[in-house]
C-alpha cells in the first residue's frame, strides 16, 4: 500500500486552505486528422488507463491524520466517469480552445473517486482535435505528469527518442541520498581514509543545505513588495499560450553561454515587465520573486506517480529594461541560488517531514498555508517532454500544452513544455485580476523573437570578425 509524501500531501492542503483554488495540473494534445468517434475514444483510453495504476486508486485518508493517505482501489471504478466529450465552438480557434481549457481546469476534482479526468475535445479548426487530461498535483509532479501522458500515447510511452527530462540535473546524479558511503576494501588504511572523506563531505553537504534552507526560508519571511500580480483570487480561470521552437532558444543559449532555462527565464521577465507597466506599476528590484520547480527525480523513478521537487526562489529582474541585462541577470541569479544550496535546502525541509509523525506535518502544513502569502509573487516551472512526436489512436501529436495551477495567492502561473522542437509557455491567470495572460503570452514570444535575433546578430558579428583576423 502507498502512502503520500508530505510534499504530495502539501496540495491536498493548499486546495483545503481556499475555495477558490483547484490544485488540478494538466496537459492539453493537440491532434492532427478527424477526431475518433467518442466510442472508439472510450475504448482505446479504457484499455490503457488500467495499465496506469493512480487511475485506478482512490485516496483513503485518516482521522485526525493520524497517518498519511493512502492510495487504495477503488471499489466502484467506472471508467465513463472519467472520460468525457466536449466542443469547442466555431471557428475553433486558440481563443475558443483556451476558455474550454480553463473552464475545465477550474472546477475541482471529486475526491471521492480516482483524482483524474479525460476530456475528447472536437471542433478545433484545421482539421484537428484535442484531449485535454487533468489530475490532480498531489499525484504527481510535471515530469511525472508527462510520464503518464506518455503512456495514454500508442506506443504507451515507450517509443524511441525518449525525454528531455534526461538531460537534466538529477538525472544525471547517483541516486545514492545526500552522502555517499566509502568502497568495501580490505585495506584497514582506506577504511580510515574513506571515513574521514565520508565525514568531510557530510560536513560540507549538511552546511550547504542547510545554507540554502535559510535562503529559501529568509525569502519566504522577505515580503515583496504591493503589486497585481499577488493577492486572493476567485474561482474562475483564464488560459493562454506562448509558442516558440526548441531550437531557437538553444541557439540563444549557445550564442550567450547560458541554460536554455535561462533564456526561457528571461523571456518571462521581460513580459512581466511590460505587464506591469502597462498596468500602471513600476517594476522594483524585489518585485518578482519567482517559484521555480527544480526536479530532483532520478532516471530510476521516471515511472514513478509522485512528486520529486525542491524549489528555488530567484527574483528575477523586472527592474531591467535591457533584454541582454535581463538575461545576464537571470543567469547569474540562478548560479547564486544553485551555489547557495536552495536546491539541496528545499529538498532537506521536505526530507525532514520524514522523521516527524505524519500529524504534526500535515497540521504544520495547514496552518502556514492559511497564512496570508506575500513574498512569492509568480510561478514558473520548466518540465521537459518527449524528443519524438507521439502518435495517439494512429493520429500525429502536434503539440503538448501544460497547464499549471495557480494558488497561495498567486495571481498567475507558468509551466514551460519541450517537445520534439517545440517549447510551449502555459500560462494560468485569476479570471478576475489576471485578465491580461495573453498580453503575458505575447510578451514572452516577443522577447524570444528579440533574444534570437540578438544571437544571430552575435553570430554574424563573430563571423565578420573572424573573416577580417583571418
Amino acid at each position: 500500500m502507498e502512502r503520500l509524501s508530505a510534499l504530495d500531501a502539501t496540495f491536498l492542503e493548499v486546495e483545503d486552505s481556499d475555495p477558490h483554488v483547484s490544485m488540478a495540473i494538466g496537459g492539453v494534445s493537440i491532434i492532427e486528422g478527424p477526431a475518433p468517434t467518442f466510442e472508439e475514444f472510450v475504448t482505446a483510453f479504457a484499455e490503457r488507463a488500467q495499465d496506469i495504476p493512480r487511475c485506478t486508486q482512490m485516496l483513503r485518508r485518516h482521522p485526525l491524520d493520524l497517518a498519511p493517505p493512502e492510495w487504495v482501489e477503488d471499489p466502484h471504478f467506472d471508467i465513463s466517469r472519467h472520460l468525457h466529450r466536449l466542443a469547442v465552438p466555431h471557428p475553433g480557434g486558440d481563443a475558443e480552445l483556451f476558455e474550454l481549457v480553463a473552464s475545465v481546469m477550474e472546477r475541482r476534482l471529486d475526491r471521492e473517486r480516482p483524482l483524474w479526468d479525460c476530456y475528447l475535445i472536437e471542433g478545433l479548426s484545421d482539421d484537428r482535435w484535442a484531449v485535454l487530461t487533468k489530475l490532480h498535483h498531489c499525484i504527481a509532479d510535471g515530469i511525472a505528469t508527462t510520464q503518464i501522458l506518455a503512456r495514454f500515447s500508442d506506443d504507451g510511452g515507450g517509443g524511441g527518442g525518449g525525454t528531455f527530462a534526461t538531460e537534466i540535473r538529477a538525472a544525471k546524479e547517483p541516486d545514492r541520498g545526500w552522502l555517499s558511503l566509502p568502497k568495501v576494501s580490505l585495506n584497514p588504511v582506506n577504511w580510515v581514509s574513506g571515513i574521514v572523506r565520508t565525514a568531510v563531505g557530510a560536513a560540507v553537504a549538511v552546511e550547504h543545505a542547510a545554507v540554502g534552507a535559510a535562503e529559501l526560508t529568509a525569502s519566504v519571511l522577505s515580503p515583496a513588495p504591493e503589486t497585481s500580480l499577488s493577492g486572493s483570487l476567485t474561482t474562475m480561470r483564464r488560459y493562454s499560450v506562448a509558442r516558440a521552437r526548441l531550437s531557437d532558444l538553444q541557439e540563444v543559449a549557445r550564442a550567450f553561454d547560458v541554460t536554455l532555462n535561462d533564456v526561457a527565464l528571461a523571456a518571462i521577465t521581460n513580459s512581466y515587465r511590460q505587464l506591469l507597466l502597462a498596468r500602471g506599476e513600476q517594476p522594483g528590484h524585489d518585485s518578482l520573486r519567482t517559484l521555480v520547480p527544480v526536479s530532483v527525480r532520478g532516471t530510476n523513478h521516471f515511472n514513478k506517480a509522485d512528486n520529486r521537487v525542491s524549489a528555488m526562489l530567484p527574483l528575477l529582474p523586472v527592474d531591467e529594461a535591457d533584454l541582454l541585462k535581463q538575461l545576464q541577470l537571470v543567469h547569474n541569479r540562478l548560479i547564486q541560488a544553485k551555489g547557495s544550496g536552495q536546491r539541496e535546502g528545499g529538498s532537506a525541509l521536505f526530507g525532514a517531514a520524514k522523521n516527524v509523525p505524519f500529524a504534526l506535518s500535515a497540521w504544520t502544513i495547514r496552518l502556514l498555508t492559511r497564512l496570508p502569502q506575500r513574498a512569492v509573487v509568480a510561478l514558473a516551472t520548466n518540465v521537459p517532454g518527449p524528443r519524438a512526436e507521439q502518435r495517439l489512436m494512429g493520429r500525429r501529436v502536434l503539440e503538448i500544452l501544460p497547464i499549471p495551477p495557480i494558488g497561495v495567492q498567486l495571481r498567475t502561473g507558468i509551466a514551460m513544455v519541450s517537445y520534439a522542437d517545440n517549447f510551449v509557455f502555459g500560462i494560468t491567470g485569476d479570471y478576475e485580476t489576471a485578465p491580461d495572460v495573453d498580453a503575458l503570452a505575447a510578451g514572452i514570444e516577443e522577447g524570444v523573437a528579440r533574444l534570437v535575433a540578438a544571437a544571430r546578430s552575435r553570430r554574424r558579428k563573430r563571423r565578420v570578425k573572424a573573416r577580417v583576423a583571418g
